[in-house]
């Protein structure tokens, strides 16, 4: 007994946790909890072990029903962890209520059933995660009347599904989205746009399309920084990864059909390309075709939208020229949960920065540029840059001076539309 009592929430989480979110290379997953478990304590005078947050970390506060789960990720489960074995053709929206023993030795398995059950308006799977001898038999049978899965957590870590949930319809959320599209290919969790060029990824499509090896015909061409292209095409929705092969999306093949169009072969197209290396004028300037071109790509990118739009209403407002703080604190305000994924970065210090214990934000650590996420405001905000969209281009979070940094649309329409 002695060793289950020491199972606070903080530990039954990160046990839960690694169950359904393992380390892995699968890119459709992603996992967050919330910003209440970054604090260094937990029960009094019992310090968070280091491990532990690690484990947890990265941290966000998304609402999802009426409340704000523990935990809350996107990963295709096992089927000893649901009652079907697939929901549609998307991996399952999961949230998770944590409930540990606290100082007085109680663990409150039924709050976190009904916890558990409130999420299921807009996750497709619900679990309430709790030392397993605190689990009672009427807690199971609560939990399975309602469709809420039961994680029963050991002193030793080992996470047994003692009750599966079968996987539902919702609706979906601000927050939900920002987390799916986190899960999906062109999400910014934590390897996206390398390169902040948009040409580098135009390019790919190229050379995927071309006859000879793909990667000798970039790095010859274009850009020798092969894998960084490759990841970004991804993100950008221009080539996707088969189980045996890479392919062009739609939008990918729309590419080289430009490029046919308009220098009549894949090789001629690549030679333009050569011409635009080193260059530091805006893209959409040397190059206005194909500026318009990475426009199109880059307003395909889901982000791109969300960004556009704010900074249409902020210019509306009168506010024509933001700077990243005020970006960012605008931002948040309407879409808290995306602007945190696609602003600062995953680590458990950046968060603990920018967000307190009830998520919200400490506007002041936004005039460090080290809390910043790289691929938006230095790679994404290049290429906004360079496809006309925005006024400046990007800057390395080592060199960001985020006062300084402004985000202005180029072209804004005006209030008399």
């Amino acid at each position: 007994m002695a060793g289950a009592a020491s199972l606070t929430e903080p530990q039954v989480l990160a046990h839960a946790k690694g169950r359904l979110f393992p380390e892995s290379d699968d890119s459709e997953t992603y996992a967050v909890c919330d910003t209440q478990f970054a604090a260094n304590e937990w029960l009094h005078g019992r310090r968070v072990p280091d491990p532990v947050r690690e484990r947890l970390a990265p941290f966000n506060h998304v609402r999802l029903g009426s409340g704000y789960p523990d935990l809350v990720g996107v990963r295709t489960l096992e089927t000893d962890l649901l009652a079907v074995e697939r929901f549609g053709d998307q991996p399952p929206l999961v949230a998770v209520e944590a409930k540990g023993y606290t100082d007085d030795g109680t663990v409150d398995v039924d709050r976190g059933i009904m916890q558990a059950y409130d999420r299921l308006h807009e996750a497709n799977a619900a679990y309430v995660a709790s030392p397993a001898d605190a689990v009672s038999r009427s807690d199971r049978t609560l939990a399975r009347e309602l469709n809420v899965g039961v994680l029963g957590v050991e002193p030793s870590g080992a996470v047994d599904p003692l009750e599966v949930p079968r996987v539902v319809g919702n609706n979906t959320s601000d927050g939900a989205t920002a987390i799916r599209f986190q899960a999906t290919a062109q999400g910014v969790a934590d390897k996206s746009f390398g390169l902040n060029h948009p040409k580098n990824y135009l390019a790919y499509p190229l050379a995927l399309y071309h006859p000879d090896d793909t990667d000798g015909v970039l790095a010859e061409h274009v850009v020798r920084a092969v894998e960084g292209a490759r990841r970004g095409a991804a993100f950008l929705g221009l080539i996707e990864e088969r189980p045996d092969r890479e392919a062009l999306t739609p939008l990918g093949e729309e590419v080289v059909r430009f490029a046919l169009d308009r220098s009549g072969t894949v090789d001629a197209a690549l030679e333009r390309f050569e011409d635009w290396q080193r260059s530091r004028k805006r893209f959409v300037d040397i190059a206005p075709e194909w500026g318009l071109v990475a426009r199109r790509v880059v307003w395909a990118y889901p982000a791109t939208k969300l960004l556009v739009d704010e900074l249409q209403t902020m210019h509306a407002d009168g506010i024509t020229e933001p700077s990243l703080p005020e970006f960012v604190d605008w931002l948040h305000v309407h879409h808290p949960t995306f602007t945190v994924e696609l602003f600062v970065r995953g680590t458990d210090d950046a968060r603990s920065r920018v967000l307190d214990a009830d998520g919200k934000l400490q506007v002041d650590a936004l005039e460090d540029g080290n809390v910043y996420h790289s691929p938006t405001v230095f790679q994404l905000k290049a290429m906004l840059y360079h496809a006309g969209i925005v006024t400046e281009r990007g800057a390395e979070p080592n060199n960001l001076e985020p006062s300084e940094d402004v985000w202005s649309l180029r072209e804004p329409l005006e209030n008399d539309r």
